[in-house]
C-alpha cells in the first residue's frame, strides 16, 4: 500500500515505469496504454495507469491535475472502476489537435462523449459523485470549483469500486502528468 495525499491504502493497477508520490502524484504515462472496450474500434484495452483506493457505497471523488499532452488521445483524469468491463473515466483528452473534456462510460461497451475546450486549461478538477445507481461527473477549469455538470450515468450500486486517478497514452510516446490533489469522501 502506498502513502499519498495524506492517506494510506493507495495502490496501482498497471503502474507506470516512472512515478513519484512525494508531492502529490507525478508520473510519466507509458506509451501504448489505454482504457477502452470494443465500441467502434473493435478492440479492448485495460492497460491505462490507475491509481486509487477501493471504496464501498456512495462516494465523492475529486481529482485535480495538469498534463503535458502532446499526441492524439493523450488523456488524464479521474476513474471509478468495478472491473475491466465496468468503469467510468473523465478528464482531459487531446483529440484532433485540441483539448477536450472527455467522459467514457463502459458497461461491456465503451460510450464516449467530448466537449471541446477553446484553450488549454492550466489546471482541471473533476468530481465524480456516486449516489445509489448513478454517477454525476462535474468539472472546473483552472481555479474554478467543479460545479459544471458534464455527465450523469448509470453505474452499478453497492459494489466496491477503485476510485482514483488515471492516465493513458494510446498512440503517442507518453507524456508527463501531475495530480496535485486527489480526495475520496465516502458517504
Amino acid at each position: 500500500m502506498i502513502m499519498a495525499f495524506g492517506a494510506t491504502g493507495w495502490h496501482w493497477v498497471n503502474p507506470p515505469r516512472e512515478w513519484s508520490s512525494d508531492e502529490g502524484l507525478i508520473l510519466f504515462c507509458d506509451p501504448g496504454t489505454d482504457l477502452w472496450c470494443k465500441t467502434h474500434y473493435g478492440y479492448s484495452y485495460d492497460t491505462a495507469h490507475l491509481f486509487g483506493r477501493t471504496v464501498e457505497g456512495d462516494l465523492r471523488l475529486s481529482v485535480t491535475f495538469t498534463g503535458e499532452y502532446a499526441e492524439q488521445y493523450d488523456q488524464a483524469g479521474a476513474v471509478l472502476r468495478l472491473d475491466e468491463s465496468t468503469w467510468i473515466k473523465a478528464g482531459v483528452e487531446y483529440v484532433d489537435g485540441g483539448f477536450h473534456l472527455s467522459t467514457v462510460v463502459t458497461r461491456d461497451f465503451s460510450d464516449w462523449s467530448v466537449l471541446p475546450l477553446d484553450r488549454p486549461a492550466e489546471r482541471v478538477t473533476f468530481e465524480l459523485e456516486r449516489s445509489g445507481d448513478a454517477v454525476t461527473v462535474r468539472y472546473g477549469l483552472d481555479d474554478a470549483p467543479p460545479e459544471r455538470m458534464l455527465r450523469l450515468a448509470y453505474f452499478p450500486p453497492e459494489r466496491p469500486v477503485l476510485a482514483g486517478a488515471m492516465a493513458a497514452a494510446p498512440v503517442g510516446k507518453g507524456f508527463a502528468v501531475r495530480f496535485t490533489d486527489l480526495r475520496i469522501c465516502a458517504e
